[in-house]
């Protein structure tokens, strides 16, 4: 599939996820969002950029539970729960905080 962000084509799978990273910015983010029917607000900006922090430190990424558990142990226990993270993507938390953060992916996800 082909997203066109300011007249530039990104090549995507065919769940949205960009085949290259490297080519992720915001505006790249604001438009798979609207694709979703996600309105990112401060709180979502704060999630996506601790997971493209935690895959640029580690080099993969995590699985759910260490998703929450990760996020709680940086952000604070209120943000680091099912809950709130859910609010925030309710289709699946790791899975569209990884796409709309331009990441691959993650493994465990369907």
């Amino acid at each position: 599939m082909v997203l066109i962000v300011q007249g530039v084509s990104l090549e995507t799978t065919d769940q949205g996820f960009l085949m290259d990273m490297t080519q992720w910015n915001e505006d790249v983010a604001n438009q798979l969002a609207q694709l979703d029917n996600i309105e990112l607000t401060p709180e979502h900006w704060e999630i996506l950029g601790f997971i493209r922090d935690y895959y640029r430190r580690y080099k993969h990424l995590p699985n759910a539970r260490m998703f929450a558990k990760a996020i709680a142990k940086q952000l604070g226990e209120q943000k680091g729960n099912s809950r709130y993270l859910h609010r925030l993507f309710p289709d699946g938390p790791l899975k569209y905080a990884c796409k709309l953060a331009g990441l691959p992916k993650p493994p465990t996800c369907l």
